[in-house]
């Protein structure tokens, strides 16, 4: 249990540390009034090579579909999710069958654990360490394994945030309409739908864990949605509405990973409140 434990809580700390990046990124150009247009003349490494090539396809998708910049976000977020759903659903499966894997061998761990515990000279330790390493080679775990897993994790960050910067610099969007809002504009419907969007991701996230993992990812089932929900109270229309579209393709990703990935597990039923 405590070896499930720690995958859980590592791939916690990495979203939860991955939005409140991103959040405090954005709150500190706003405080600064330091929010400038990109253009293909703006500096920077990130900003010549992920910024602006998004604003520029922002621009062309609106153009297409009679100056539509609301269609336009949601189709380029599409884009950007269908071209990372790979990385993502690895990193999902690598995840699934290391649970797995781990869920088999907690038996002979524990026992191994247990016997730790009452160890007292530093050569009974060590054969159960060593016996320990054998377990992990019966059940083909590799302990290093997580932190391969946070790779495809690490791939997506850059165009996610390049595709957030290009909203939010592309003055174009600000001027233009969707639906019943302005895009350039807050607006308090999209911003308690984007809220409770990813409220439904975090609960769809821990279908088929057990009571103490959902205990332990509670916090943030929490916490990601009332971040997005404070954040989108002041941000113009055009973010939440990317949010919120982001977090209903991932809704459906999470289930499709499951349904595909998911071994020897709880099957896959709502969890409760």
């Amino acid at each position: 249990m405590e070896k499930k434990a720690a995958f859980i809580s590592r791939k916690t700390l990495l979203a939860l540390l991955g939005i409140s990046l991103l959040i405090l990124l954005a709150g500190c150009q706003q405080s600064n009034g330091n929010i400038q247009d990109i253009t293909d003349q703006t500096p920077g490494f990130f900003n010549h090579y992920f910024v602006y090539p998004f604003s520029v396809l922002l621009k062309t998708f609106a153009n297409w579909f009679q100056g539509s910049y609301g269609f336009s976000i949601i189709l380029v977020t599409l884009m950007i999710r269908l071209v990372l759903l790979p990385f993502a659903m690895k990193q999902s499966k690598d995840q699934m069958q290391m649970k797995s894997k781990m869920e088999k061998a907690q038996p002979e761990l524990k026992a191994l654990q247990e016997k730790m515990k009452k160890a007292k000279d530093a050569e009974t330790k060590s054969k159960l360490q060593q016996e320990t390493m054998k377990i992990y080679q019966k059940h083909n775990i590799n302990p290093l394994a997580t932190l391969g897993g946070c790779l495809p994790l690490l791939i997506q960050l850059p165009f996610l945030t390049g595709f957030y910067y290009a909203i939010q610099r592309t003055p174009e969007i600000a001027e233009h309409s969707f639906l019943w809002f302005n895009l350039g504009n807050p607006d308090l419907t999209l911003t308690l739908l984007a809220a409770g969007i990813y409220y439904l991701q975090s609960r769809v996230s821990i279908i088929g864990l057990d009571e103490a993992q959902r205990k332990q990812m509670a916090m943030f089932s929490y916490l990601s949605p009332i971040m997005i929900g404070v954040f989108s109270l002041t941000a113009p229309a055009a973010l939440p509405l990317y949010w919120t579209i982001g977090g209903i393709f991932v809704i459906l990703q999470t289930l499709l990973t499951k349904k595909l990935f998911q071994t020897d597990a709880a099957p896959l039923t709502v969890a409760k409140s």
